[in-house]
């Protein structure tokens, strides 16, 4: 396998193209408190498209970006969890993952373990844990999560802004409609109950052209 190059598969607001751009080249998102570095090759992603994982997402915790519930991936949910992958030089994914972490960039960290056996600790916070979601093309396909699963978590519920800078993602990469996007991210643990379709709906944009439709990724066990 070819790891010069990695996917990084974004399930949260990287989602939105214009929000993961400040992780590449710097800059603070739209309705964010963070201003971040980026990376230290700032080019786009050489290609990204939509893809459909195994699991489930869920918002737990408190951002200090956005306030409120963050989104985790949780492989063992029930059901597909949308994302979309980008294509990243294996020095920018590791400053992506040096950014989430809130360490400075420049280090290239040791992946091995994701990569061979599908997950790695980092370290003990919220994005710290990697794991290895598929394969595309010859270069594998990595996230990071908790490492903690959803059971286990303090479930909170996501903010307005954090909400639409996700359904803006999830249409903008999928070609979804508000009310898909909305009823997909009201039925999130942390979300259900808290927010409801309509509400959800209503603060996403005018509709975005389709981006194609979403491909479905087998988990390591399924490729076996």
């Amino acid at each position: 396998m070819d790891e010069s190059s990695l996917w990084y598969v974004a399930y949260g607001s990287n989602l939105f193209r214009a929000r993961f751009a400040c992780y590449l080249s710097g800059g603070r998102p739209a309705g964010g408190a963070r201003h971040y570095t980026g990376c230290r090759d700032p080019r786009p992603a050489r290609t990204e498209l939509p893809v459909t994982l195994p699991g489930g997402v869920y918002f737990a915790l408190t951002s200090r970006v956005w306030g409120g519930g963050m989104a985790f991936y949780d492989p063992a949910l029930p059901g597909r969890a949308a994302a979309r992958a980008y294509l990243l030089t294996r020095s920018q994914f590791c400053d992506v993952v040096s950014q989430e972490m809130r360490r400075g960039v420049g280090a290239d960290h040791d992946l091995s373990e994701a990569v061979a056996h599908g997950r790695q600790r980092l370290g003990p916070g919220r994005y710290e844990t990697v794991v290895r979601v598929g394969e595309r093309g010859g270069h594998p396909m990595l996230t990071f999560t908790a490492p903690h699963p959803s059971s286990a978590a303090a479930l909170n519920a996501p903010t307005a802004p954090y909400l639409t800078m996700l359904g803006n993602g999830l249409r903008e990469a999928h070609g979804w409609s508000a009310d898909r996007a909305a009823a997909y991210l009201a039925a999130r643990p942390g979300a259900s109950g808290a927010w409801d379709r309509d509400r959800v709906a209503a603060l996403l944009g005018p509709p975005r052209p389709p981006a194609g439709a979403a491909g479905g990724l087998r988990s390591s066990h399924e490729r076996r």
